[in-house]
Formats: structure tokens, sequence, C-alpha cells
């Protein structure tokens, strides 16, 4: 391993040698497992040049071109392998990557919100061609892009959690007035346009622009939350680098990557339209949006609630009341005969989602109160059969003193890809098997402002959700193993053998 570093003498200096010294700390990892970090001293005297010597490297085979004149700045110490990756492969290769890089955020959970909201919007511009729809799936983007930068920046220099920002209750009352307000412009009570005065000032009508970039710039909160390993490296090296226009221009990038599938999404919604015989029964599908948009309005509100009861139970008011909407009490007519009866399914389908919502409100009210109640006691949580515990310093040290290894799951309630952990990975019988060996605490980021979650962020170096930390018998955290993302059932399980087999090591050696 070559280090290499650039050193700068004041011009009095006058001496013929120079001594340099330092400590070097140093470890050894392979794969699986890591050795404790280690300290090297060194102590090593160097000839001196005069001003107008020529010189030349002392080892070419080893440095060759490497070597820079003592003017250039030495190269990064960035250890993320995204800052690499990007100071070497230079900033226009960098910028592709991360446009790559928003367009597969496209597979993550925290886009799919962003589906029903847009077909809801764009279904319900009817006016214009193809080039206006794509034209307005374009601000659409845009406006998404700009949010996602300021808050992804934001989030960078402050080293908060985005989803921080949908704990904020203007926020979240925000989001949901504007859903509500374009649910009720799919009932037809109003369309969503220009004001006048500015259409006038553009010289010529162009409806639904400034909505339309009002509404990107509004869902471009919703995609927040999503943070992933590359997304994770993306803000520590903003952070680090302290630059906020690089930090914009470098999310706004990848926020545009999320964004482009979302213009075909836009251009196909507002087509629909535009079908042959698109007569009374696109009225008809608009008011379908319109009950999507209200149960998109109580979903950004869910963190306002004390229960799930409430949740879930006015979702399926919702359903229940769409259902029998939509099937019988709305009088569109269409001269087809398939019409009556894709309206009598849609709203039996509405009515059992409705029912479902209503059971699915039962059981989670009850094990909400069965959890709470386990907290209260201090007894461990049993949750598909792993036996969770809230974090606390005293597990830790408990831990500690039975000799156990640790995992720590950060999580929040609006973090999707948490509630995929629970759902997926660890209701694995094979998961639940191996974390029989393990002290498995839960650390709940949800209400982020608060003093508690702010220390336990930066003793853990935490900066998105959800992440999961090891810690070895003695309470070090085994690094390398840090999950900072969804991870399915086979993957948890080789990781979770890893941290096993690293206190074996450990102890083997002791």
């Amino acid at each position: 391993v070559y280090i290499l570093s650039s050193v700068t003498l004041p011009a009095t200096f006058t001496k013929p040698t120079l001594t340099i010294t330092g400590t070097i700390t140093y470890q050894a990892c392979n794969d699986a497992t890591c050795l404790p970090p280690r300290d090297l001293e060194f102590s090593q005297e160097f000839p001196v040049a005069a001003a107008n010597e020529n010189v030349s490297p002392v080892n070419p085979s080893v440095f060759g071109n490497l070597w820079q004149p003592p003017s250039s700045p030495s190269s990064s110490n960035n250890s993320n392998a995204v800052a690499q990756s990007i100071e070497s492969k230079g900033f226009f290769l960098a910028f592709i990557g991360i446009f790559i890089a928003g367009l597969l955020l496209n597979l993550t959970p925290c886009v799919y919100p962003l589906i029903p909201i847009t077909l809801s919007y764009f279904g319900g511009q009817a006016a214009g061609k193809k080039g206006s729809l794509l034209l307005m799936s374009i601000i659409y983007v845009l406006g998404m892009s700009v949010t996602y930068s300021i808050l992804g920046v934001a989030a960078a220099l402050t080293g908060s959690i985005l989803g921080a920002w949908l704990q904020n209750p203007f926020v979240l009352g925000f989001i949901a007035v504007i859903m509500l307000a374009l649910s009720l412009s799919m009932f037809g009570l109003y369309e969503i346009q220009v004001p006048a005065s500015l259409a006038t000032f553009a010289g010529k009508s162009k409806q639904g622009y400034l909505g339309t970039l009002f509404m990107g710039l509004t869902v471009g909160i919703i995609a927040a939350p999503c943070i992933g390993p590359f997304v994770l490296g993306l803000l520590t090296y903003v952070g680090e680098k302290g630059d906020p226009l690089l930090g914009f221009l470098m999310f706004f990038v990848l926020a545009l990557g999320l964004g482009t599938p979302f213009i075909f999404l836009g251009v196909f919604s507002g087509a629909m339209n535009r079908l042959p015989h698109s007569g009374a029964w696109m009225v008809w599908v608009r008011k379908i949006f319109g009950f999507i948009l209200i149960g998109m309005a109580l979903y950004f509100v869910n963190p306002l609630f004390e229960s799930v009861l409430w949740y879930y139970t006015l979702l399926g008011v919702t359903a229940f009341v769409g259902g029998i909407y939509l099937a019988w009490i709305d009088r569109t007519e269409s001269s087809g005969r398939i019409f009556p009866l894709i309206k009598n399914l849609v709203g039996i389908l509405f009515i059992l989602s409705g029912a479902f919502f209503w059971v699915t409100s039962v059981e989670a009210y009850v094990d909400e109160r069965l959890q709470t109640l386990s907290l209260q006691e201090g007894q461990p949580v049993v949750q598909d059969a792993i036996q969770w515990y809230p974090y606390s310093p005293e597990k830790l040290q408990e831990a500690v003193t039975k000799g156990l290894p640790v995992m720590i799951d950060f999580y929040a309630d609006w973090c999707i890809p948490c509630k995929e952990l629970d759902k997926f990975t660890f209701t694995d019988s094979r998961v639940i098997e191996l974390s029989r060996n393990m002290m498995m605490l839960k650390a709940d980021l949800t209400r982020s402002q608060s003093s508690e979650v702010k220390a336990l962020q930066k003793q853990f170096n935490i900066k998105g959700v959800p992440t999961l930390v090891f810690l070895d018998k003695t309470g070090k955290e085994i690094s390398d193993l840090r999950v900072v993302s969804y991870v399915n059932a086979d993957t948890f399980i080789g990781i979770l053998r890893k941290v096993l087999a690293h206190d074996k090591e450990q102890l083997v050696k002791q």
C-alpha cells in the first residue's frame, strides 16, 4: 500500500535535511472480519534540494507518473467509495453515474406513492396536444428535482435524516391539503390551471404549467426519505466538500434520473383522456383517481395519528364510500354494455379493500397495544418470533456481560424499507434461528427532532434509515457489516453468519 502526500516548506527554510515523523493507523481486514486497528510510528530524514536544483523521484519504479510537484494538492483522502469513484472518474462520468443511480431509485419502495399521484394528476389534464403533455411532464420532474436537491443538500450539510421533514406537521398538512385539492378537481369542482393574469403575462394560455411545477415541488418531498448505500455515500461526499452548489447539482442530476420514468408516465396518464370514444366514462375514471388521492392524503398524515387504528379505519371508510359511490350513486352513463359491469366490479373491489383495511386496523391496533405494554414493563417485544428489545445503554451492557453480539435496527415509522425488513426479512425462519444467538435491539428514530434521537444519531453516525448496526461481544461495531438499506433474507442470513463467525475468530485469537 502506497500513501502519497505532499509537504510544503516555507521560503525561509535553509536546513539541508528535513526529518518527518508521524503515525499511520491501519487495520487489516478481509471480506468477513477485521483485526483491531494498529498504529505504526515512523521517522525519516529527507534531503532538501535547493530552489534551482533539478529533482526526480527517489523510487521511480514505485512513483513513476504518480509523482506530483510540491505545489500540487494531494489526492483526496476520502474513504467513501462514492467519493473515490467521483475523484477517479471525473465529474462528467460521475454525473452520468449519478443519473443512472437515480434511475435505480425507482426500484425502491419510497417511490411507489408517486405512481398513483402522477396518474391522478395527469389523468385530470385533458387539454392540449401530446407536446403539451410532454412539456408538463418535464416541468413536473423538474419540480421534483428542485425539491429533492434542496432536501438532499440540507441533509448532507446538517447530518440529519431526510425523512425527518415528513415528521413536521406543517409539511404533512401542506401535502395532505394539496392531495385533497387535487381530489376535488377530479370530481369536477374546478380545474387546476394558471391564473388568467399569469397566462396573459406569458402571452398565451398554458393550462396547468404552474400547477404542474407546484405539484412537482410538492411530491419531491415524498421520494426524499429513500436512502440507500449510494445516496448515503453521496450525502457524505457533499457534506465533506461543503460546497452547496456542487451538492445541489449532484442531487439535481440524481433526482432527474429518479423522475425520468415519470415523464413517460405523465404523458401516458394524460393521453388517456384523448383515447377514441373517451366520453363520459373518462369522467368516471377521474373520480377513481379522486378517491385514490384522498387515500394518499391520509397516507401523509398517518404519523400525526396517535394510533394506527385511526389511519386504517379512515382508509377503510374512504374505500367503502368510494365503492358505493362509484358503483351505484354515480350517474355516469355509457352506450356500451361493458361499462355498467366494470362500474360494479370496481365498486366491489373498493368495498373489499375497505373491509381489508378495517381488519388490518384491528390487527395493527392489537399488535401496537401489546408492543406498548411490553415496552412499558421493560419486557422484550416478540414480533414474528424475533425477540426484540428497545434500545438502551443498559441492554448494550447486558449483552457485553453475557458475551453476546448485538444488532441494532435503526428505523422510523415513515420508513417503508424498514417495514419491508420487518415483513419479509425478519420473518424468515433461518433469520429467526440465527437471531437467538444475539441481542436484537430496535432504535426508534421517528421523532428525529428530539434530543435523545439526535444524540443517538451522532453516537452511531446514522444518516438514514433503515440502518442495521452490528456490535461484537465487546460492544465494538463491526463496521464493514453495516447495512443502510433493505436486504432480502438470503443476504441478511450471510451477514448474521459473518457476525457470529467474527466473534468466534476473536475468541480463538484471545
